[in-house]
């Protein structure tokens, strides 16, 4: 614990002496702003906080989380300073998993910070059902895991930060638009394609419900990606 702890605050030192951050976060809150208001137009609180984030995962999640993640372990590599890390005290594990969190905790922060969307829907509208605003940010949330995750597992993958965001995005895409493939064949292969997309098992977070069976899928994906992201780390000590 004590080596991830020390990863990732100096990642998250690096992340806020970036002027990178601020302009993805910028991105994020002048984006999100928006969705809001296209979303408070006659509708109910639930609604609008449905709305906000199902355009959120459509659009965002494909490319925030590459964005942040893209020099985690590309960087590195390029400066040389991976092999350092990697032939110092340190296991593969807690390199990964201590850049996952840094980049976790700067997507989280800005993920809460919409809370004052929520807070202007309790303002102006009377009664609004917290149940659903709750597991709509439950479900977000996983579903920003799993693509912090894929986004780290394509940063590990080459040593160029534009290569690894455009990998991490079209992983990210594709799994967020499985749900439209699936919309248009049928048979095994549909069921199978249900099963894998993203948008799918966010659809009951966002509906008010959390299953145990999307909860599993999104653990279940982000463990996946990270576990690879380590082999990946892994499969440079024999090159």
């Amino acid at each position: 614990m004590k080596n991830i702890s020390a990863i990732t605050y100096k990642e998250l030192l690096i992340y806020f002496s970036s002027p990178m951050a601020y302009i993805i976060a910028g991105v994020f809150f002048t984006l999100t702003g928006v969705f809001f208001v296209t979303s408070i137009e006659g509708a109910f609180a639930e609604a609008s906080a449905r709305a906000l984030f199902s355009n959120a995962t459509y659009f965002l999640m494909p490319l925030i989380p590459p964005l942040l993640t893209m020099r985690l372990l590309a960087e590195e590599q390029k400066l040389g300073t991976l092999e350092l890390l990697l032939t110092s005290p340190i296991r593969d594990y807690e390199i990964v998993v201590a850049k996952f969190l840094a980049s976790f905790i700067i997507l989280l922060a800005m993920t809460l910070f919409t809370l004052f969307y929520m807070l202007l829907l309790f303002v102006y509208q009377a009664n609004p059902d917290i149940g659903p605003m709750i597991s709509t940010y439950v479900g977000f949330i996983l579903y920003a895991m799993v693509a912090l995750s894929i986004g780290l597992l394509a940063s590990s993958l080459t040593t160029n930060q534009i290569v690894a965001a455009s990998v991490g995005f079209g992983i990210i895409f594709l799994f967020t638009i499985l749900q439209r493939i699936n919309e248009v064949i049928d048979g095994p292969i549909a069921t199978l394609i249900e099963h894998l997309s993203l948008l799918s098992h966010f659809e009951s977070f966002s509906r008010g419900v959390m299953d145990t069976k999307d909860i599993a899928y999104f653990i279940v994906m982000t463990a996946t990606f990270l576990f690879l992201t380590i082999r990946s780390l892994e499969s440079r000590r024999w090159r």
